[in-house]
């Protein structure tokens, strides 16, 4: 068999680390791990050689800004690279654009909403390059667009899409991710609401949302993601598209809100310019709270019989697994293309690509489990 390489950037990372030490189980597949720092990259290397028997895992230095990326990552001969690099908040497409020319299928973790949701201007230089250019195979637009997709045939009419992630406060977070979302905290985007396109602003519109038993009720604000812009396309009968986010504990929460609040009236103009400071404050207060994370659907609309009807679904996850959910998706598409699963080519946002019975082949030996509730009428 030919060994295919699997290139992970950022690969010693909060999200790079669970996609390597899933792919590195694989036969047949060299998993390269890559970043600025190839000290941690060898050290993760080290220890999934370890405890993975039989384990292809190598390390290399590099740098997406390099002026030799293309080079470095075609000298690599990658079949698959994952970009795990984040924020993805003002990057340019040098990465992908670099794995069409080298012939490299291509995943990333992207939340941006411009970066996901205009990755489709690569679509001819892959389809040219008989390549795969996926962006935001992560918790959204990936798992939420497959979760959507799943239950839709429950709806003649489906209206309202109402969803939102609620991690635990003491899950392993990344402070690219704080970054990103600091980037448009109290900054103004546009959501869909009632049938028109009306203007939101980042960590807002404070509410109270009751999960599950498991979660309990978590504090949400607004958060800006590809899905508020894709899915009223690819569902058009969809009037509504509301996504939101939140900290466990309430001070921290509320303390984000009031961040908003002075972005909104230009008091503060970026607030990523602090993320260290920030993200490094948020550390202190890491032993409150729970390790319990989840995510949750609400979708409305009419049944085959022209009734109500709404869907409530539920994801939990307990023990600090949480951040593994957003890398499932990644996992799940690198393992389809490496066993030639799909034939599709081209750049698009992470939708259709996988079934919720191929997420749960990945998530339910992890602990990570969900529920679906249907009420008619």
């Amino acid at each position: 068999m030919t060994i295919k390489t699997v290139v992970i950037l950022g690969g010693y990372g909060n999200f790079g680390k669970r996609i390597a030490e899933s792919l590195a189980r694989l036969p047949d597949t060299k998993i390269i791990l890559t970043g600025r720092n190839l000290g941690k990259a060898q050290e993760l290397t080290k220890q999934l050689l370890k405890s993975i028997s039989g384990s292809i895992v190598e390390a290399a230095q590099l740098d997406i800004y390099a002026t030799d990326f293309k080079k470095q990552l075609s000298n690599l001969n990658p079949f698959i690279t994952i970009h795990t690099g984040g924020p993805f908040q003002g990057q340019d497409f040098r990465v992908p654009e670099a794995c069409i020319q080298c012939g490299s299928h291509y995943i990333d973790l992207a939340d941006d909403r411009r970066y996901v949701c205009d990755i489709t201007q690569l679509n001819e230089q892959a389809i040219k390059n008989n390549v795969l250019i996926v962006s935001g195979a992560s918790s959204v637009p990936g798992l939420s667009s497959t979760v959507i997709d799943h239950y839709q045939n429950e709806f003649a009419d489906l209206t309202h899409i109402d969803f939102a992630i609620a991690p635990g406060n003491k899950a392993e977070r990344g402070e690219a991710t704080v970054k990103g979302i600091l980037s448009y905290t109290g900054h103004p985007f546009p959501v869909f609401e009632n049938g028109e396109w009306k203007q939101k602003y980042g960590w807002m519109s404070p509410r109270k949302m009751y999960f599950n038993d498991t979660i309990g009720t978590r504090c949400l604000a607004n958060i800006d993601i590809p899905d508020l812009e894709l899915f009223p396309k690819r569902y058009p009968a969809c009037q509504s598209v509301a996504f939101q986010a939140g900290l466990e504990l309430p001070f921290l929460h509320y303390g984000m809100i009031f961040m908003a609040l002075l972005a909104k009236f230009k008091l503060v103009k970026d607030w990523s310019k602090y993320t260290g400071l920030i993200f490094n404050s948020s550390e202190i207060f890491k032993k409150f709270g729970t390790d319990i994370g989840g995510m949750f659907i609400l979708l409305t609309g009419k049944d085959n019989k022209q009734q109500p009807i709404s869907l409530k679904w539920v994801l939990d996850a307990k023990d600090g697994i949480g951040p593994y959910i957003p890398t499932l998706s990644a996992i799940i598409i690198a393992k389809k293309l490496l066993a030639g699963e799909i034939n599709q080519i081209g750049a698009t946002p992470c939708l259709g690509l996988y079934t919720l019975n191929e997420f749960d082949k990945e998530a339910l030996p992890l602990g990570i489990t969900h529920k679906c509730e249907i009420n008619n009428g």
